[in-house]
């Protein structure tokens, strides 16, 4: 492959060509565009791409691709940007004001606001002068597009010269923990015992549903489901033998096959996770009402850009919310089933979408097709129960037991900064602000199935699970440097933060409610 093109674009340029349509960002100080088909095609989805237009994404498409990939992706690049002292002044990406293309009536690709943004009018630590949230339209827009004024960023208390300094230290970071061998996967001394594990407790369930030992079999089915949840999470972020077709292929045996959940879905909702976490109208794994709000932003009924759908806050929502730090551990028991609805409803919203660079169209045949084989041998199951009642308690206690995986997954998150600093902050200060640790012994570690290091994960999220541990500690050691706080609890203490954080905005409502009653009595005096 040739050198790429010499072109130095300026930022006015760059605005321009991003105005008119293209998919722009930066990598290494080129400018690379993303043609519309490869936008389509891209094996992360588009939404991946879409926040990060304008702005420089070297720290995370390093972070989340190949050294193969980013090889080929030069093939894209279009010439050089015009970096100041500090290095690229980003743009706010046009998604984050609502913005976003479509065919249009004509067949051609058109702009389409599809929300309307609410811009913080304070600068809390809440609220930000940076934050832009998004909202259901009331009105159609006067604009057919983005303008310029929309790309610039809002000033904050964040120093372009120090979030380069973070992104350089994450530099320096990442060629340790490669430098150290960590990306190698240990396939003996790491999932050798996991393999064990698994086989185990499947074998156990069998033998004691042959027994007639129906909940104890649907005991122990459910923790093998916990944990090979794990091992799908590693395939699904091509962790584990580090190429992409031999990962997904185990992954839909694994995730689709034996747990009925669709991995294709998982990929595509986790990659916008790890690269907008915790932004309210971005990030698919904190949206979820009505039955849970980490902030009080949600009572205001986003948008969400991945769902694209208004997250209304009814009366519903106002129920369930105001109970939801007594209710947490009961919704999140029967958590499974909503990833069944979310694992379908994403397989027929991709069921005629252009095939993708990696896997095709086979990789949608081979889920739909292994998740027909899961409703076969698992509805075999149930149907031996016996009795319907006796199949809906092995339904229900299969289904409980898996679930401690949903609490290890939120308590990462919920109790974490949904702020949004803007699109100036770096891929290491946004990960280490919007995450934490859960403290644990190594003896116990598979428990959590490497979920407890979600530091280190959301910064290197190809890393091997088993290599966390190591990478942790120089992870903490750059945090402490860069004077970046490195948040770690232990398990019962941060289950008191996330219902503390459920509780707090539970409260929220009461006052709200205590001060429209107090409202109404004094307009009925007057």
């Amino acid at each position: 492959m040739g050198l790429p093109p010499t072109q130095v674009w300026t930022r006015e340029q760059i605005a321009t060509r991003i105005l008119a349509g293209d998919t722009l960002f930066v990598l290494h100080g080129n400018l690379v565009r993303v043609p519309p088909s490869w936008l389509s095609a891209h094996p992360g989805g588009h939404l991946s791409i879409l926040h990060f237009v304008g702005r420089d994404a070297t720290d995370e498409v390093e972070a989340f691709h190949s050294d193969e990939t980013l090889q080929r992706m030069r093939g894209f690049i279009i010439g050089r940007a015009e970096m100041g002292e500090d290095g690229w002044v980003p743009f706010v990406p046009p998604i984050a004001n609502g913005w976003v293309r479509r065919v249009g009536k004509e067949g051609k690709m058109e702009w389409y606001n599809e929300a309307r943004p609410i811009k913080s009018d304070e600068d809390s630590e809440l609220s930000p002068a940076s934050q832009i949230l998004l909202m259901k339209k009331t009105e159609e827009t006067a604009e057919c597009g983005p303008t310029l004024s929309m790309l610039q960023t809002t000033p904050n208390k964040l120093s372009l010269k120090n979030e380069k300094l973070n992104s350089d230290a994450y530099k320096e970071l990442h060629k340790r923990i490669i430098d150290a061998g960590l990306y190698k996967t240990r396939f003996i001394t790491g999932y050798g015992p996991e393999f064990v594990r698994y086989t185990l407790l499947a074998l156990i369930s069998a033998v004691c549903y042959r027994h007639g030992w129906l909940m104890t079999s649907a005991l122990f089915l459910g923790l093998f489901w916990q944990q090979l949840t794990f091992f799908a999470h590693d395939l699904g972020h091509v962790g584990v033998t580090h190429d992409w077709v031999r990962d997904r292929l185990i992954s839909i045996f694994v995730a689709d096959f034996l747990g009925g959940l669709s991995i294709g879905w998982w990929v595509n909702n986790h990659n916008v996770h790890h690269l907008v976490p915790n932004h309210p109208s971005h990030d698919p794994d904190i949206q979820h009402l009505p039955f849970f709000a980490i902030s009080p932003v949600f009572l205001k009924s986003l948008w969400s850009s991945y769902y694209k759908r208004e997250m209304t806050f009814d009366a519903f929502g106002k129920l369930f919310v105001s109970m939801q730090h007594k209710l947490f551990y009961v919704v999140l028991s029967l958590a499974r089933f909503n990833l069944y609805a979310n694992s379908y409803g994403y397989l027929a919203k991709t069921a005629f979408e252009p095939k993708r660079y990696r896997g095709g169209r086979w990789w949608w045949w081979a889920e739909v097709f292994c998740l027909g084989l899961f409703f076969l041998w698992f509805g075999a199951i149930l149907k031996g129960c016996g009795s319907w009642q006796k199949a809906l308690g092995y339904l229900l206690v299969s289904h409980i037991a898996a679930s401690p995986v949903h609490v290890q997954i939120v308590l990462s998150h919920f109790s974490r900064s949904t702020a949004d600093l803007g699109p100036v902050e770096s891929f290491f200060a946004r990960q280490l602000r919007t995450t934490v640790d859960v403290i644990c012994s190594p003896r116990i570690e598979f428990i959590h199935g490497g979920l407890h290091l979600q530091v280190t994960h959301h910064l290197f999220p190809r890393l091997p699970r088993h290599n966390l541990r190591e990478a942790s500690l120089l992870v903490k050691e750059f945090a402490k440097e860069r004077g970046l706080e490195y948040a770690e609890f232990g398990f019962v203490e941060g289950n008191g933060e996330v219902t503390g954080v459920l509780k707090q905005v539970a409260d929220q409502i009461k006052i709200v409610g205590i001060v429209a009653d107090s409202e109404i009595r004094e307009a009925m005096k007057s």
